[in-house]
């Protein structure tokens, strides 16, 4: 057995702090290739709390914003939730649809939109394939979450905005102002 000596096994133990890092630091600096602005937007097919399945390909002709959000009722993912309730007036004058959608199961949004009377569909997205085709699903090894992402698309199914990491109190204001801006 080799014996090491006290400095060599804190130079193995930064070696490794530092291999755990540059790892964590590759997972959630992904970019968001192949999702950009102008390109058409991935369809999915997905079911909402009221059991109803929603394909973006439904609503074509129709401005429709999509998020995506870690986890039901934590407290940034209820704060993003409650201000789009609170726009939801001002959202509907857009003429805009929107969709939370998170890897939570259904059962799951049906208790998070009861509880904070949620208006909107929130779409349950369980083994992340639709999170993964918008660039916004975070791999921690052990679990897999939804990243705070927001994309706005087109009447024609086009990507015409993307916010990435979003701040959960003014994500809301920023999504009015672009789409009254977007459809001048």
């Amino acid at each position: 057995m080799i014996k090491l000596s006290f400095m060599s096994k804190i130079n193995i133990n930064r070696l490794i702090i530092l291999t755990i890092m540059s790892t964590l630091l590759a997972m959630f600096s992904s970019s968001l290739a192949g999702i950009e602005v102008g390109e058409k937007a991935p369809n999915f097919n997905l079911q909402d709390q009221h059991l109803k399945y929603h394909s973006l390909s439904d609503y074509k002709g129709e401005w429709v914003v999509i998020y995506f959000y870690p986890k039901d009722d934590t407290p940034g993912c209820t704060t993003q939730a409650c201000g789009i309730r609170d726009a939801q007036k001002r959202i509907i004058k857009t003429k805009a649809v929107i969709f939370g959608i998170s890897l939570d199961n259904v059962k799951s949004h049906q208790l998070f939109a009861k509880k904070y009377q949620l208006p909107f569909s929130i779409l349950s997205d369980p083994d992340g394939r639709v999170s993964s085709s918008y660039n916004s699903l975070r791999d921690l090894l052990l679990f897999k979450i939804a990243k705070r992402n927001t994309f706005i698309i087109d009447p024609e199914g086009k990507i015409v905005k993307t916010y990435l990491d979003v701040d959960p109190k003014r994500h809301t204001q920023m999504i009015l102002d672009d789409l009254i801006s977007l459809q001048q």
